[in-house]
């Protein structure tokens, strides 16, 4: 594990300058600052458990494990990521270093009710930012190590039956309905960085339908586009989660692709959970709309022809 003459260790010390490191036969005994102490040894644990699934560590793999931990030049120290937390608006800052901000009342509204409740249901119209701000404050949880990690799921209604005929292996008919939550992901994290959390699955994107019958413990659970969920649908994902879990709901009610004769559960469960302590109702509206300023204007003109329409 610790490589070729300690090789591997070599790279840790180096990355942990202030961190005595002492290896002796199976025990590894860390020294140093409390920060550091808890970093390293959450690499060495995912170092161990990459080992006993067969793999052979490599210089990159270091590397990965290090960047994942922001263990590299020009990462922002823990002391500045803290920081982060309390500096207005900002969530986060991407990996190119631009700050991720709550811009309007009603995305500030998300990151409040986000840290005061374990559920939050974010509803508002297209434009307004409710998954690009929900996926910022998950993709900060794991950073600041509140979760272990981020699960994103969207109902892939418009598949439907049509989906076997679809070319490619199942992630590749699938992957289109959940393109919006990578180009989220792939703006705030590092691309080599994301791969290697996708591919352990420290962060996890799937269509709604594969949450059926687990459990969701230390993550932070987001459900996108949920005007397409089912009451039984919606019902199944919140019982999904788990122990020191949090999840934001997020959905247009007025862009519902069910069949007729199926009701939205986002528009049920707001009957239903609204007096219940710990989870919260979000609502934006057209002057939430961060995208182009013709969004706003085309939604105010489909809300008026709906309502004379009525």
């Amino acid at each position: 594990m610790l490589g070729f003459d300690d090789k591997n260790l070599s790279q840790l010390e180096k990355a942990f300058p202030d961190t005595t490191i002492t290896a002796r036969g199976n025990k590894i005994k860390l020294k140093g600052p409390e920060g550091d102490v808890e970093d390293l040894a959450d690499i060495i644990r995912e170092m161990i458990s990459m080992v006993k699934r067969g793999s052979q560590l490599s210089s990159q793999d270091i590397s990965t494990l290090l960047a994942l931990a922001e263990k590299v030049e020009g990462s922002p120290s823990k002391s500045a990521r803290t920081f982060e937390q309390d500096t207005g608006d900002i969530i986060l800052h991407t990996h190119t270093g631009e700050a991720v901000s709550a811009k309007t009342s009603g995305q500030r509204n998300i990151v409040k009710a986000s840290e005061n409740n374990d559920i939050l249901f974010a509803i508002g119209p297209a434009g307004t930012g409710k998954t690009y701000t929900s996926v910022a404050l998950a993709v900060r949880a794991l950073k600041q190590r509140q979760v272990k990690r981020i699960i994103l799921a969207r109902p892939a209604v418009e598949a439907g039956e049509n989906l076997g005929f679809l070319p490619g292996d199942l992630k590749e008919k699938i992957d289109p309905y959940l393109r919006p939550l990578y180009d989220a992901l792939e703006e705030m994290i590092e691309f080599d960085k994301l791969e290697f959390q996708l591919s352990k699955n420290v962060i996890e994107i799937a269509p709604l339908a594969y949450m059926r019958g687990r459990t969701l413990n230390n993550a932070f659970v987001i459900l996108d586009e949920a005007q397409n969920a089912t009451n039984t649908q919606m019902k199944m994902f919140l019982t999904r989660i788990g122990y020191n879990s949090r999840a934001i709901i997020t959905g247009d009610v007025t862009q519902t692709d069910l069949p007729r004769k199926q009701e939205s559960g986002l528009i049920v469960i707001q009957n239903i959970l609204k007096n219940i302590d710990g989870i919260s109702f979000v609502y934006l509206d057209q002057s939430d709309v961060v995208r182009h300023k013709l969004v706003r204007d085309i939604i105010e003109a489909y809300d008026k022809f709906e309502n004379n329409k009525r």
